[in-house]
This record gives C-alpha cells, structure tokens and sequence, in this order.
C-alpha cells in the first residue's frame, strides 16, 4: 500500500504543478481587469454623461430647426413675392423702352421727312438755342436706359 499512496501523492503532485501555474496566471489577469475595470467604468460614466447630454439637445435643436425653418420659409416667399414683382417691373421696363425706341425713331423720321433737303444742306440758324446740358444729359440718360435694358434681357 505504500507503493500506492506514494504513487497517488506523486499524481497529486504533478497534478498540483500546472494548477499552481495556471492559478498564477489566472491571477495576474484578475488583478490586471480589476485595474482596467475601473479605467471601464470611467468610460462608461463618460459615455452615459455624453448619451444624456446629447438626448436633452434633441429637442432644443429641434425647436431651433423649426423656427430656422418657419423664418426660412418667410424669407422664401418674400423672395418669390419680389422675383414676381421684379419680372413684372421689368416686363415694363421692356415695353417702355421699345415704345420710347420707337417714339425717337418716329420722331426722327418725321423730322427727316418734313425737311429731307433742308435738314441736310442748310446749316442750323444761328439764334436757334443750342441744348442745354440738362437736355444732353437727358438724353444720355436715355440712351443709357435703353442699353441697361437691352442687357437685361
């Protein structure tokens, strides 16, 4: 019986060794996660702070994007009421100006058919009033108008 005792606690022992050195390590990694498991919970109390932070935004930045929005939608309309206002304006600003063309055209073939052979052999008299700078400048101004529109279009 000796034999078999001496041979069990030899098992036992040889048995013992691995445990021994897997209980070790067991250890090490035990200690090691409790170190990290209280970098984790920061982490954690971290990511809850930004989780609540970020639900109570929500509706506040759902307001604000309502109200941008509602004044958004006012500045729109106002805007189309204006684009309607100005292509109306504009439509005007078209036919007064062909009518105006053609008023000076007209005018200029009157002139020209009233006194076709006067108007270009005689020299104007002398005691006719030359234009005045208010009259030349109108007249530029006209012609200005006129160019301004005709880009436009």
């Amino acid at each position: 019986m000796d034999n078999i005792d001496l041979f069990i606690n030899l098992l036992v022992i040889i048995l013992l060794v691995p445990a021994i050195i897997y209980v070790y390590k067991l250890d090490k990694n035990l200690t090691l996660m409790r170190q990290n498991q209280d970098a984790l919970m920061k982490l954690i109390e971290a990511l809850n702070d930004a989780t609540y932070k970020a639900e109570n935004s929500i509706p506040k930045l759902k307001s604000v994007t309502e109200s941008s929005s509602n004044d958004l939608k006012e500045v729109v309309d106002n805007a189309k009421e204006l684009k309607d206002d100005l292509l109306f304006i504009n439509e005007r600003a078209d036919n007064l100006a062909d009518r105006l063309e053609d008023a000076i055209k007209n005018s200029r073939q009157m002139k020209e058919t009233q006194h076709p052979i006067e108007h270009k052999l005689q020299p104007e008299p002398a005691n006719t009033p030359e234009p005045s700078s208010e009259e030349i400048s109108r007249s530029e101004a006209e012609l200005e108008l006129l160019k301004a529109l005709r880009a436009i279009k």
